[in-house]
């Protein structure tokens, strides 16, 4: 079940340091948001505070609100890792792990956190993540040979699937495509297109052309200048945003006036 996500009057912090002020914004179930806007802009820091992944930094930390359908994911008593669990992370460079086989790297999210899983169930839940990350009809025959040696594109869809593996609700992208060619961006597209049925998915992406591919919705972050905080500057259909924004700093970036 894919759900929604609502922040409300969002600050991010790390330590003393604001580096993003005042999100407010409903992420719809079953959809794709783009996050778009210049480097520094706050758009992967607040990504990443969705599944509470930037707290692993020392020091950074939230206020405001960030509801998964109603719940508070900051609320007292949260454990980040369940938070971790049903909103699931893609990053920018394919990362499987070296040591593992294929279908080990699928499941390895399972096994971090001490699922009991008897072998037709790892055999289940690997094929059917590797099928939904269209990986299966490649991979199926060499699915006890190292992940590293796939190519990157495929590697990147492995993560995928080891993301899809854990069953989440969402799952979010941070720049999914950057490192990749093409041919292995188009095919992780598509994939993206797919996913939307069962997931709500975040995306961010410097690609102008790729959020207005894949996107339902785009949201677009700026920021005054070194030190100031990133900013939402505007959210709205994706169609909207790319022909008839609001802001005229929203024109300016996506027609290359500036960033």
């Amino acid at each position: 079940m894919s759900k929604r996500i609502e922040s409300k009057h969002l600050d991010i912090y790390y330590g003393s340091f604001k580096a993003v002020e005042d999100v407010s914004m409903t992420i719809e179930p079953r959809s794709v948001t783009a996050f778009i806007g210049p480097s520094g802009c706050g758009k992967s820091t607040f990504l990443r505070s969705l599944n509470r992944m930037h707290e692993v930094i020392p020091g950074a930390h939230v206020e405001g609100q960030l509801l998964l359908d109603g719940e508070d994911l900051y609320g007292p008593g949260v454990d980040p890792v369940n938070v971790r669990r049903q909103i699931g992370m893609v990053f920018q460079r394919p990362n499987p792990f070296p040591t593992m086989s294929i279908k080990e790297n699928v499941l390895a999210g399972l096994k971090l956190n001490n699922k009991r899983i008897s072998a037709s169930e790892a055999d289940d839940i690997a094929e059917k993540a590797l099928r939904g990350a269209n990986l299966w009809e490649e991979v199926k025959n060499r699915l006890d040979l190292p992940g590293s040696g796939l190519s990157g594109g495929q590697q990147q869809r492995l993560c995928i699937a080891r993301a899809i593996a854990m069953a989440p609700d969402v799952l979010l992208m941070d720049e999914p495509c950057s490192a990749l060619d093409p041919i292995s961006t188009l095919a992780i597209e598509d994939l993206i297109g797919e996913l939307k049925a069962n997931y709500t998915i975040v995306i961010v992406t410097h690609n102008m052309q790729q959020a207005a591919r894949v996107s339902d919705t785009t949201a677009f972050f700026n920021i005054a200048g070194t030190g100031h905080p990133g900013k939402l500057i505007e959210m709205d259909r994706t169609e909207k945003i790319f022909h008839n924004p609001a802001e005229k700093s929203t024109e300016d970036y996506i027609t290359g006036r500036f960033g």
